[in-house]
């Protein structure tokens, strides 16, 4: 990702005035929000790519942002709005605090001022709706939040715009954040992803261990530094860890203030950022590593982020971690195979692994299941064994007529990977319901494989 500039700020300040501006030509015509696929989560950040003296940026523009606490708080709609909030000061490389120069300075002004510095990132703190010269003594009573510096601006005339980028512009790289090699470009990328505390931290650091050698958090794939890249037996694997969402989100937390105390997010809140990292990670991801763990088997949040794989179209490989605490490894096996099959039935043929990452109990066991489930992501099937294989299992299934007319299969070929997509050309598409489509999924995957990996089958007429 390039250097990100996150836009937070009070409702109606005009974030998305000022955001809109930023957008370079191409992304202005094509502006779009990026919405994280999740229960609950009803407002979102929007993303795009700015320009200023040929220098390239991402812009995230967010929704109406107030500390915790304060009276615009409609608790659900505000909690959901600060985390995205949250999550944007956390991916930014430089944060603009968008001021309201017709309301003038408020104490929840001030509180936020407090709340941003707390991040640790650069900040600007930008007066806007100054729209002409002479109201820019309106912006001098925002020093009052402690800010080194106060910019004017207009974001609708423009009026001061040039002025703050050219501020900006100079924490900005002169080129891009160095890209990932042709080595980065193909290889695997793992996102790791599980609950609070099931050990994907330990995980990732037995995998990156001392027989691994660690290549470099690769510059450009991620903002995020615990990122990592290892060689097994000479391959590279680009490991995305998800665990740091309390550590780095927690401290940062507690400085949301509100009136009479600090506050810190309750676990509630903690447990939808953890989901929302997971998003992100998984968008980001060729297979997602989901975590359990292995004394508790799977729960409820397991199955959304298995279903955001899933949804996704990313592979998946569960790993039941801490297996060094099950007491009858035997019968718990069988246990957590059932559990498995009945929580993750959408994830057909799901492979998964037993495994310790803090006793480092079979961990290299991951590295070739991943080889084979990656090189199925991308395994293209021929049409005309596609068309053997299909008469095949008709002959041993005719389906039913529809409406007394016969159903014909014209043929069937793949039109996409990763994941595999295939389409089956018939004259009455909608006679093919979901059980004929799973039907044929099911014998792809015993003739073709594709474990862990979600299979996409439409039917079409020609």
């Amino acid at each position: 990702m390039s250097f990100t500039i996150a836009i937070i700020g009070k409702p109606n300040v005009g974030k998305s005035t000022l955001f809109n501006r930023m957008l370079s030509r191409e992304d202005r015509m094509r502006a779009r929000a990026i919405a994280e696929k999740m229960p609950g989560i009803t407002r979102d950040r929007n993303y795009g790519t700015g320009e200023w003296e040929g220098k390239r940026f991402t812009v995230i523009d967010t929704g109406g942002f107030y500390p915790e606490g304060l009276p615009y708080e409609q608790e659900d709609m505000a909690q959901h709005v600060r985390e995205q909030s949250l999550l944007a000061i956390e991916e930014a490389d430089l944060i603009i605090h968008l001021l309201d120069g017709r309301e003038g300075l408020a104490p929840s002004d001030i509180e936020m001022a407090t709340m941003l510095r707390a991040s640790g990132k650069p900040i600007y703190w930008v007066v806007n709706k100054i729209d002409s010269p002479g109201k820019e003594s309106l912006a001098l009573e925002f020093y009052g939040t402690g800010a080194p510096e106060i910019f004017p601006l207009s974001a609708i005339s423009g009026l001061g715009y040039e002025e703050l980028m050219d501020r900006l512009e100079t924490h900005i790289p002169a080129t891009p954040h160095p890209g990932p090699d042709d080595a980065a470009l193909t290889m695997p990328k793992i996102a790791v992803v599980g609950r609070p505390n099931v050990g994907k931290s330990t995980l990732i650091n037995a995998l990156l261990g001392k027989k691994r050698h660690i290549v470099s958090p690769i510059a450009g794939t991620t903002r995020d530094p615990i990122d990592s890249v290892c060689t097994y037996y000479g391959k590279p694997y680009l490991f995305i860890d998800t665990a740091g969402i309390r550590k780095k989100m927690g401290g940062f937390a507690k400085t949301l203030k509100t009136r009479n105390a600090s506050k810190r997010i309750d676990e509630a809140a903690v447990e939808r950022l953890s989901l929302m990292r997971a998003v992100k990670s998984i968008e980001r991801a060729d297979i997602a590593v989901i975590v359990l763990d292995a004394t508790q088997g799977v729960v409820e949040q397991d199955q959304r982020v298995a279903g955001m794989a899933e949804e996704f179209g990313k592979s998946a490989i569960v790993l039941f971690n801490k297996w060094d605490l099950v007491e009858n490894p035997e019968a718990r096996y069988k246990q957590l195979r059932s559990e498995l099959e009945a929580s993750f039935w959408f994830l057909r043929g799901v492979p998964f692994l037993t495994v310790s990452g803090l006793e480092r109990q079979r961990i290299s066991k991951l590295f070739p299941l991943i080889d084979t489930v990656f090189a199925d992501r991308s395994k293209h099937i021929q049409t005309a064994k596609l068309n053997k294989f299909l008469e095949r299992i008709l002959n041993s299934r005719p389906f039913p007529s529809y409406r007394g007319r016969e159903i014909k299969f014209y043929y069937m070929a793949q039109t996409g990977t990763e994941p595999p997509v295939f389409n089956l050309v018939v004259n009455y598409p909608q006679a093919v319901k979901e059980q004929h489509l799973s039907f044929i999924e099911k014998a792809l995957r015993e003739e073709y494989g594709f474990p862990g990996t979600p299979i996409r089958i439409y039917a079409k007429s020609r």
